[in-house]
């Protein structure tokens, strides 16, 4: 009886950790599926209007251009208004990003440690701007299935300033609607909220709205005149191109 009692059990753990590999696995599985929806196409160009609203509902306009290549190249730079007009970001391949002010006339590289500091006065850090996969830069482990979406946990497979990131992702479509940002101590400090939309074959982030709960400010992203697999070369990602 004995023995067959410590069968059960070894059984009913074997299944247990077999069922927590599967999600795990799973949930890996689902954030690759999300990163090839998003990336899914060769290049992107676009306009993009950003909308700075305070505490107080107060809104700052600007405009800006987004061109996008692969899955880990992205140029944006500002357009209007005048102050903030030809401030630029490029975002490249191994963790390299540069950032151009005109004010200064020279572009500069953005070092690791800086990476957690705002971009230009949005609600969006650096690291938020980088182009890169979640599955490339985060583990997963699924926290529930819900009617329409999968909950699934990220923590950061290198040093970060965010300890994990709660992600909600379309279970038909697999794109992103929530992603929740967690500071060092485990607080939940901002969000955001995205509104895809279908460009041609595509799936596209139309808006999205990042909210820093802590300060009570919010930054809207929303883009528009949206191309795809255009004639996008890797000659129009280069620091040249960041200061033109």
């Amino acid at each position: 009886m004995k023995k067959v009692f410590r069968i059960s059990i070894l059984g009913l753990i074997l299944f247990l950790v077999g069922d927590i590999s599967l999600s795990a696995q799973s949930a890996a599985d689902i954030v690759k599926k999300m990163d090839q929806v998003v990336y899914s196409p060769k290049n992107m160009k676009g306009k993009n209007k950003i909308i700075l609203i305070d505490k107080n509902g107060k809104k700052e306009v600007r405009e800006a251009i987004v061109n996008q290549l692969g899955n880990n190249k992205r140029l944006m730079r500002f357009t209007a208004p005048a102050s903030q007009a030809g401030i630029s970001v490029l975002s490249l391949p191994n963790d390299v990003m540069y950032l151009y002010l005109p004010a200064y006339g020279k572009e500069r590289r953005i070092a690791s440690s800086a990476k957690n500091q705002n971009f230009a006065g949005t609600d969006f850090c650096y690291d938020d701007m980088e182009s890169v996969q979640f599955s490339d830069k985060y583990n997963s482990k699924m926290l529930s299935t819900e009617k329409d979406v999968f909950i699934i946990e990220l923590t950061p497979k290198a040093k970060s300033d965010y300890s994990k990131l709660i992600i909600h992702i379309n279970k038909e479509h697999y794109y992103n609607e929530l992603i929740q940002y967690f500071d060092k101590a485990g607080n939940k400090f901002k969000e955001a909220h995205y509104h895809f939309t279908k460009v041609g074959n595509y799936w596209s982030a139309s808006e999205i709205v990042m909210t820093d709960l802590k300060k009570n400010h919010t930054t809207k992203m929303q883009m528009y005149d949206v191309q795809y697999d255009t004639n996008l070369t890797d000659d129009d990602f280069t620091v040249r191109k960041l200061v033109e």
